[in-house]
């Protein structure tokens, strides 16, 4: 199957695993949380239940998801590096019990560390965003990205999850920003997909998981977009388990937000 194929395949998964086990439950399912604060619920676990038995059978790689134990994710990664799926099974799970319609389902199929294939898919808007590795990045079938114009940072719309950034960033973002406007849509996938669309132009996370950018970094990446850690140019090599990301849409909107981000630390 090539992997054009196969990124079909990926993407009807997706919307299967969506209909079948989580917008059943959307609005409707009790909340839990999890050692580290963060919100999980059934149809997290439903999710990841029906991707792990539906991925490997395109291809016959172990999947590895968010609700599993820290224990058995390193495991995982140290054991698969030839090929391991990478899921997350609801991201924005806040958004989800919350009822706001920024939620997706994240999958990727990693090989030695990098992202092939990646699929995110956000149930309630119907939006369908993949890329394979060399081959392009879509919207629906549409080429991303839709918008190409290059403009100055200041005139910037900028993605930041200030939770995670520590020291002076978090303020310097609110008090002496050199972008146009603010925005935060609580799930990390969807802000990757967003950038590759062109619907914002710049993003700052300070520490995101595995499953948070294994699927969307390749889906910017592949619509042309550049990015690194607040601390390393070379993205993919970084910290797995906790990769910062700063963002750009073109070479222009990404060297001026580095040099802001990195100098603002």
């Amino acid at each position: 199957m090539s992997d054009l194929a196969l990124l079909a395949r990926l993407a009807d998964v997706a919307r299967r695993v969506a209909a079948e086990e989580v917008m059943p439950r959307f609005l409707s399912v009790a909340r839990e949380k999890k050692h580290d604060g963060t919100l999980f619920t059934e149809a997290d676990l439903a999710s990841q239940r029906a991707l792990a038995r539906l991925l490997p059978e395109l291809v016959p790689c172990p999947v590895l998801g968010e609700e599993m134990s820290e224990a058995e994710q390193q495991a995982l990664w140290d054991a698969n590096s030839d090929g391991l799926w990478v899921v997350d099974p609801i991201d924005g799970t806040t958004n989800f019990v919350h009822g706001l319609p920024y939620f997706a389902i994240s999958i990727a199929l990693m090989r030695r560390g990098r992202s092939v294939l990646g699929v995110v898919y956000l149930p309630v808007l119907d939006e369908c965003f993949c890329a394979a590795a060399g081959a392009g990045a879509w919207l629906d079938g549409q080429p991303l990205p839709l918008v190409i114009e290059d403009i100055g940072l200041c005139d910037a719309v900028a993605v930041v999850e200030p939770k995670w950034l520590g020291g002076h960033l978090p303020t310097r973002v609110v008090t002496v920003a050199p972008f146009a406007s603010l925005r935060n849509f609580g799930a990390s996938t969807i802000d990757w997909c967003y950038l590759a669309a062109g619907r914002v132009d710049v993003v700052l996370h300070g520490a995101q998981k595995l499953w948070d950018y294994a699927a969307g970094a390749l889906i910017a990446e592949e619509a042309g977009c550049h990015f690194a850690t607040l601390s390393n140019d070379d993205y993919w090599s970084h910290k797995v388990w906790s990769r910062s990301l700063v963002a750009g849409r073109t070479p222009t909107l990404f060297e001026a937000w580095k040099t802001w981000a990195r100098a603002n630390r």
